[in-house]
C-alpha cells in the first residue's frame, strides 16, 4: 500500500499551473497539505461529481491541464463519469483516485474496492487512454509528467493504506475560493 501524502506530495511537486479539483474529505486535506494554492478548487459535500465537474472544466478549458484528486467512495458513487469521460476523450484530463478502501469521512466502513472491485480495470474497459495502478511511491515520479502532458484522459488508481495523517482544512468559503480559482484561471469572475 502506498502512503497517500507523500504520493500526493509527489504527483503536485513543481505543479506549476495545474488546476486541481479535489473530491470531498481525505483527498481535499492531501492536496490541502501541500500548500493552498489559488488553482486548487475543493469540493466540499458532493460526492460522486468530482470527476464530472473536472470533465466539465477539462472541455471549458481545453488549453489548461486539469488533475482531479479524489477518493474511492466519490469514484464508486459516479462509475457511469469514467464511462462518460472515456467517451468524451478530454486530452487534458486526469483522474488520480485515491483508494484506502473506506469511506474514511463516514467512520471507516468498507467500500467496493475493499470487496475486490478494481476502478483500473474499470477505467481501462470504459476506454481510459493510459491507465496506471502505481505499486511504489516512487511511481508517482513518472506519472507527473502524464499530468502536465501526457495525451488523456489519464487514470490512476492508487491503493493507499487507511493510515491517519493531519487533517489540513483548507477554506469551505465556496463564493471565494470561486473567485480566486477563476481569477487564477485567467477567467475573470462573472458574479
Amino acid at each position: 500500500m502506498l502512503d497517500r501524502r507523500e504520493f500526493v506530495s509527489r504527483l503536485l511537486k513543481d505543479r506549476g499551473e495545474l488546476m486541481v479539483l479535489t473530491g470531498l474529505g481525505t483527498a481535499t486535506f492531501d492536496v490541502a497539505s501541500q500548500g493552498d494554492n489559488p488553482l486548487n478548487f475543493y469540493i466540499w459535500s458532493g460526492m460522486g461529481c468530482t470527476a464530472m465537474v473536472g470533465l466539465g472544466l477539462a472541455l471549458a478549458r481545453p488549453d489548461r491541464r486539469i488533475a482531479v484528486i479524489t477518493g474511492d467512495g466519490d469514484v464508486l458513487m459516479a462509475l457511469g463519469s469514467l464511462a462518460t469521460i472515456a467517451a468524451k476523450q478530454p486530452k487534458n484530463l486526469s483522474i488520480v483516485c485515491i483508494d484506502n478502501a473506506v469511506y474514511a469521512a463516514t467512520g471507516m466502513q468498507p467500500t467496493a474496492t475493499g470487496a475486490g472491485c478494481d476502478l483500473a480495470a474499470t477505467a481501462r474497459s470504459c476506454g481510459f487512454t493510459h491507465v496506471a495502478a502505481p505499486t511504489d511511491v516512487a511511481e508517482a515520479d513518472t506519472l507527473r509528467p502524464l499530468l502536465h502532458k501526457g495525451d488523456g484522459p489519464l487514470f490512476i488508481h492508487a491503493r493507499v493504506g487507511t493510515q491517519k495523517h493531519e487533517r489540513i482544512v483548507p477554506t469551505r468559503d465556496g463564493i471565494g475560493m470561486k473567485q480566486r480559482f477563476l481569477q487564477a484561471s485567467g477567467k475573470p469572475a462573472m458574479f
